[in-house]
């Protein structure tokens, strides 16, 4: 397994145990899968995918490439997996490139963190992929929230990772950028058999275009863990929601089809 989660209890409190918001859970995610956790506001999903980062304090095991995640220096955390968090209104005040090459800082050998010509290659790469080269010398805070989650997102394409974290990461983008992330998205995947993603989302369309894989999570515990397909066609969605999700979406599309 390429991330590994085994009675895995976490929350805010310097000792994991106390005020638990993710209480006692168990999965995995396999080379190659899609996976996206979903649940209501409030259920755990950033704790649980603070905890995988290394980021929290936690009890239990959380193993990435076959590694304990607390016995790891950020520095080897940062090569194993990259992270693309919710879009935030707090920026520094640096250019596109600028941005875009912090996803390098990981691999810079030079005292001083300059970056190098393989660093400067793929960063130009990134640019170009996510439509960003003629962008590269403005200041991010002049930015749209579309263009900026794409320069956040080349960023972490940057870092060149196979797997790839995100936290709610289409938050705040209208429906053009929502669909141009996925797209961005599903040709990252279709590049290596070996890219893999596992993501917290909010809306549950984007959840199921995304992901091959659904988490279930409700009061900081496992509801349901499967394929899109078997997670969608069951009642879990209504335990999750306390709603019946199904129908909702039915009445509040079939005017408009």
């Amino acid at each position: 397994m390429l991330i590994e989660c085994k009675n895995l209890i976490c929350g805010y409190d310097k000792n994991p145990l106390d005020n638990p918001v993710i209480k006692d859970i168990s999965f995995s995610v396999r080379e190659g899968e899609s996976v996206a956790i979903l649940g209501a506001n409030g259920c755990g999903k950033t704790t649980l995918i603070r905890a995988i980062c290394g980021m929290l304090p936690y009890a239990g095991n959380v193993h990435v490439d076959g590694r304990e995640v607390r016995t790891m220096k950020r520095k080897d955390i940062a090569g194993k997996l990259s992270v693309l968090m919710q879009f935030s209104n707090v920026y520094f005040s640096y250019t596109v490139e600028e941005t875009v090459m912090l996803g390098r800082y990981l691999y810079s050998k030079n005292i001083f963190g300059l970056p190098g010509i393989k660093d400067r290659e793929i960063v130009n790469r990134c640019l170009n992929q996510y439509g960003l080269d003629h962008e590269r010398d403005r200041q991010i805070s002049q930015l749209s929230g579309g263009q900026l989650q794409r320069v956040f997102l080349a960023r972490t394409m940057a870092q060149d990772t196979d797997i790839i974290v995100l936290d709610e990461p289409t938050n705040h983008l209208d429906i053009k950028y929502q669909s141009e992330f996925l797209t961005y998205l599903s040709d990252w995947k279709n590049e290596d058999k070996k890219h893999t993603l596992i993501g917290v989302f909010h809306d549950i369309n984007i959840a199921i275009e995304a992901a091959d894989k659904l988490i279930l999570l409700k009061d900081g515990e496992i509801l349901a863990d499967g394929s899109k397909a078997e997670i969608i066609s069951s009642e879990f969605l209504r335990k999750t929601f306390d709603i019946d999700v199904k129908e909702y979406m039915k009445k509040q599309y079939s005017h408009w089809i």
